[in-house]
């Protein structure tokens, strides 16, 4: 039966990651996969107060309640990468046990979200970084060599005693009902099963599986001969009282951390604010200084952008952004906020696409050769020939570029907004 759950464990793993990396290659994108990574969610939640977000956050939850942390073994692509990794530079991991300091990150973390910021969390969200390596961005590469190097020597180390969502579900797994066990009166203590396991969660001369630690990766439960690796309901280790007074107290400390980095979320989106000029956002980010801390940087946007417009952080403008030296963005595409998984983009139909007010455009009257072309390309109808020289209705204009992609002079800039409006 367990090489049975394995094998289905293993298809399902290998089929979401390669799905993940078509989306990312610009193959194929399913829309319904990446909405369900975790700190999007919990981020669109936050932004949008989307009923679907919620609902799939309390999935999840009571996913992770019954059978620990599913997630982590099949929808994380960066867990699912680490893996690969594994079965190509495969060592036996000692026994760890938990740290604190992967709690205080995630509150950390998760209180900026919440906050109104995902300027550093977005170093940290497995979705993120691994969409940013995909789509070849520095950090995100460099990051990424650097989690490699990690599960070379240290096996799923970032799944366990870094990533914030680890942590959260981590968490939660200690109290799953189904949970892996091993069974004392079988065990021969021969150490397969510590051997196998990617997370140094397994204990097996104590008989002691670390249920927090654990990814559900059913490796253990297949190599084990003599059955007593098990999955099933059993209890969770019974709390000694200084435990619970102990963990009471960390809990009380672990609210206090979350209400002061929420308000340093607040702060810091206030400090941003009006920080960039010019600066073109995708339409439904709203505002450039709103958008600049909201979006994760995953690029799954920039990557499936069939106009090419959408460019990744720089140092002028840390997140996605619009860029018009060689194309324009389309009048009959609204791709990017369909796509965008976390709610910085906010889901614009086509209809609301086309009056959504990115940009204006500028004619440069000393360069103007008064062609026309820029009146006949647009698509709002925002630019009118007179004697001498085209000029743009700038009530009507919505910055889509098109009239500045066919300037043969270069006479037309597009700028941004500092709030995007209906027109």
């Amino acid at each position: 039966m367990y090489r049975i759950l394995r094998l289905i464990r293993n298809i399902a793993a290998i089929g979401l990651l390669g799905l993940s990396v078509s989306a990312f290659l610009k193959a194929f994108y399913p829309l319904p996969f990446f909405n369900i990574q975790f700190l999007s969610l919990l981020e669109r939640f936050s932004v949008r107060e989307s009923l679907f977000a919620g609902a799939m956050l309390i999935f999840f939850v009571l996913l992770t309640l019954l059978f620990g942390r599913i997630y982590c073994s099949i929808l994380c692509p960066l867990g699912l990468y680490q893996e690969l990794v594994r079965l190509i530079f495969h060592r036996q991991l000692p026994y760890r046990s938990n740290r604190f300091l992967k709690y205080v990150l995630a509150l950390v973390l998760v209180g900026l979200l919440l906050g109104g910021t995902v300027f550093i969390t977005r170093f940290f969200d497995p979705y993120a970084l691994f969409g940013a390596a995909m789509s070849g961005a520095v950090w995100g590469v460099c990051l990424l060599a650097g989690i490699t190097v990690l599960t070379v020597f240290k096996g799923r180390f970032f799944c366990t005693d870094i990533c914030p969502v680890g942590a959260i579900l981590g968490f939660l797994s200690r109290f799953a009902l189904f949970r892996v066990f091993i069974d004392e009166t079988k065990c021969r203590t021969c150490g397969k099963c510590a051997k196998v396991c990617p997370s140094g969660c397994i204990d097996y001369k104590n008989h002691f599986v670390n249920n927090e630690l654990c990814v559900r990766c059913a490796a253990c439960l297949k190599v084990c001969p003599f059955l007593a690796m098990r999955f099933g309901k059993k209890s969770p280790p019974p709390v000694a009282f200084n435990s619970k007074r102990r963990e009471f107290l960390l809990g009380a400390l672990s609210l206090a951390v979350v209400g002061a980095v929420y308000k340093s979320g607040l702060i810091w989106v206030q400090k941003t604010a009006h920080r960039f000029k010019n600066i073109i956002v995708p339409p439904g980010g709203e505002s450039p200084d709103a958008f600049v801390n909201r979006c994760l940087n995953c690029n799954l946007c920039v990557q499936n952008c069939p106009m090419k417009v959408l460019k990744k952080a720089t140092a002028t403008y840390p997140a996605v952004h619009v860029e018009y030296d060689n194309s324009f963005c389309s009048d009959s595409c609204h791709r990017c906020s369909q796509i965008c998984p976390s709610g910085a983009l906010k889901r614009l139909s086509l209809a609301q696409k086309r009056q959504t007010k990115i940009g204006t455009a500028d004619i440069n009257a000393e360069i103007c050769i008064n062609c026309g072309l820029c009146v006949m390309e647009c698509p709002r109808g925002a630019i009118v020939q007179e004697a001498t020289v085209s000029r743009v209705q700038r009530e009507k204009c919505i910055g889509c570029g098109a009239c500045k992609a066919v300037c043969p002079v270069q006479a037309i800039l597009v700028n941004g907004v500092e709030k995007q409006t209906s027109v």
